[in-house]
């Protein structure tokens, strides 16, 4: 379970962000988490809520955004989506390659949006 590791991350950059700009009270804060981090956005939020209780972070929602995995086929230079039930060989839909794509998106995790007071 690393989303306990990631969530104190994020507690702690939060805490910064929110030190830098003079607020006090945080309401919310949105995440956004590629396919590829595997990451399980309930224990994440699991997480955060744990580690802000008696906190001035209390109380705030976190809601994750899933970025779903895109990849560019080595061989067509298409970009696709592989197929759920067959993430890893990534089988291309255009020309049948199934190795050695060039990840595009799926890999993300940050923070893209904090609100507070």
């Amino acid at each position: 379970m690393h989303e306990l590791s990631i969530a104190e991350s994020l507690v702690d950059i939060i805490r910064q962000e929110m030190e830098k700009h003079g607020v006090t009270t945080l309401h919310k804060v949105e995440v956004v988490v590629g396919q590829l981090t595997a990451i399980v956005p309930e224990a994440l939020e699991m997480s955060f809520t744990a580690l802000t209780v008696d906190t001035p972070l209390a109380g705030a929602v976190i809601t994750t955004e899933i970025r779903p995995l895109t990849v560019c086929c080595r061989e067509c230079k298409k970009d696709f989506s592989p197929a759920e039930d067959d993430p890893y060989l990534m089988t291309c839909p255009f020309c049948g390659a199934e190795i050695g794509h060039e990840v595009l998106t799926g890999r993300e995790l940050f923070i893209s949006n904090i609100v507070a007071e």
